[in-house]
């Protein structure tokens, strides 16, 4: 289990990771759904979320990726492994936890037990100068 290398962030819409990768800084960001997403909406749907929204930013883009979260569901983590999602937030006290741990492995992926500490994107609203400049303190590191 690895711990995030940059700021968190939960998206929701496209809007949410358009806006996290313009204010993102050289350390980039980490695009994490919603809690259990991974049951409700699925991997395909995330990922699509993510590149629709990625395709509308100008370039030069920040590092990014995105975390998919599996809640305590192995089965779910597993698939999301194998249409090409690498970072998993998956509950680390869920049966099959060491399985999916050691697929994700062997493909190169992040594994995470719990997750990590985030924004929430739906608490920000972009029309308002202080939301953006938390939004901006927070991808920072400035949390």
């Amino acid at each position: 289990m690895t711990q995030p290398e940059g700021p968190v962030v939960v998206v929701h819409r496209s809007a949410d990771v358009a806006l996290a990768l313009c204010a993102a800084g050289p350390c980039g960001v980490l695009l994490l759904s919603a809690p259990g997403a991974a049951g409700s909406l699925g991997a395909a749907w995330f990922q699509a979320l993510v590149a629709r929204a990625v395709g509308t930013v100008p370039p030069p883009l920040p590092p990014w990726a995105l975390v998919l979260d599996c809640a305590d569901a192995p089965g779910l983590a597993l698939a999301a492994l194998r249409t090409g999602v690498r970072c998993l937030v998956l509950d680390s006290a869920c049966p099959g936890f060491a399985a999916v741990a050691a697929a994700a492995a062997e493909v190169g992926g992040t594994l995470f037990g719990a997750r990590p500490p985030a924004l929430d994107m739906a608490a920000i609203d972009p029309a308002r100068p202080a939301d953006r400049a938390r939004l901006t303190a927070w991808l920072a590191g400035g949390g």
